[in-house]
């Protein structure tokens, strides 16, 4: 019994990334976002020979469908252009216009890329239903086995690097762009079980298969289109909010949290806080709790970008309240 729910953990981690809101990041946004270029760029190179050597492979067999299956690929490739010129954009300094700077450009790209994973379903689905009300024999069997393979492989490397590297330096566009390229290769998986079934004698195995792979590329799609909607509604996991909190709550001078807030912009952790410090707390020993405070919320926190920190007094012994001691914030690119 132990071994099969240990099968079906590591099905399920294959199938949706892991949901505590990518908490492994590192902490330099220009390493970061260095980083996440050459992911893609990497990536956008292996997909480019993937696609490349399948149309070798149509230029060998003449297969129509395989063609239409390469030019696919081909364009799914260039998904990755619209994340590539996020990453470009979030090293960018904040401007007049923009004085958040540039890092939703990534959440943005994120949706994009949803989109296209939901286009992928649709195609995927409708092809297998037309297969099955319509039957078509698949030519070139040996051909399209090896193209199926190749694309399978290659979108495969690509979609655990790309997740791999998102999950490290915390984005989640990234991620869901690894996820489209496993899409991609299940669509290829399909093909190569579809004609393994044909050579068996069951010729409807390729559409029935489609609709299995369909009903899986809906499953990816539930769990990224959740990540990358989270992040465009400011949304965090709540273990990053009572890690925060505690962390906050380790200072003796800190009397209390009056209000935090945290959000993601990007792949850059954005945080505001209230601190209620004792009323006869000076405006030195403010500044010295502000900078340990943001110190330590670097160190319990993933991809720390802009901390805002708020210092108030907290009500007197006797009941009254004081005015705010001071007020302190910092931003780091």
């Amino acid at each position: 019994m132990s071994d099969h729910h240990g099968v079906a953990a590591r099905l399920r981690h294959f199938l949706i990334p892991h949901s505590h809101d990518v908490a492994d990041s590192i902490d330099d946004a220009l390493a970061a976002s260095t980083e996440g270029i050459r992911a893609v760029r990497t990536s956008l190179i292996i997909l480019g020979v993937t696609a490349l050597a399948q149309l070798a492979v149509v230029a060998v067999s003449g297969s129509v469908a395989l063609l239409a299956d390469t030019i696919h690929n081909f364009s799914d490739a260039l998904t990755a252009i619209p994340l590539w010129i996020a990453f470009a954009l979030s090293r960018r300094a904040p401007s007049a216009r923009y004085s958040h700077g540039y890092g939703r450009a990534e959440d943005l790209a994120g949706a994009f890329i949803v989109a296209m994973i939901a286009l992928s379903a649709v195609v995927a689905g409708v092809e297998s239903i037309r297969r099955l009300t319509q039957p078509q024999p698949l030519e070139h069997l040996g051909w399209v086995l090896a193209a199926g393979v190749i694309g399978f492989a290659g979108n495969e490397l690509v979609a655990l690097y790309r997740i791999r590297v998102g999950r490290r330096i915390g984005s989640a566009a990234l991620v869901a762009d690894g996820m489209h390229a496993r899409t991609d290769g299940f669509t290829s998986l399909a093909v190569v079980l579809g004609v393994i079934g044909v050579w068996a004698g069951f010729p409807l195995a390729d559409p029935i298969i489609g609709l299995v792979i369909t009903a899986a590329i809906l499953v990816l799609l539930w769990s990224t289109a959740r990540d990358v909607g989270r992040r465009l509604l400011d949304g965090v996991d709540p273990g990053l909010y009572e890690r925060a909190l505690a962390t906050l709550g380790t200072d003796p001078t800190i009397a209390g949290v009056g209000r935090l807030r945290l959000r993601w912009t990007g792949h850059r952790l954005a945080v505001q806080a209230q601190l209620r410090l004792p009323a006869e707390t000076t405006v030195a020993t403010s500044d010295d709790v502000t900078s340990r405070a943001e110190e330590a919320l670097r160190q319990a926190l993933p991809g720390v970008g802009a901390v805002d920190l708020t210092v108030t007094a907290s009500p007197s012994t006797d009941g009254g309240s004081h005015a705010a001691a001071a007020s302190s914030s910092s931003s780091r690119p």
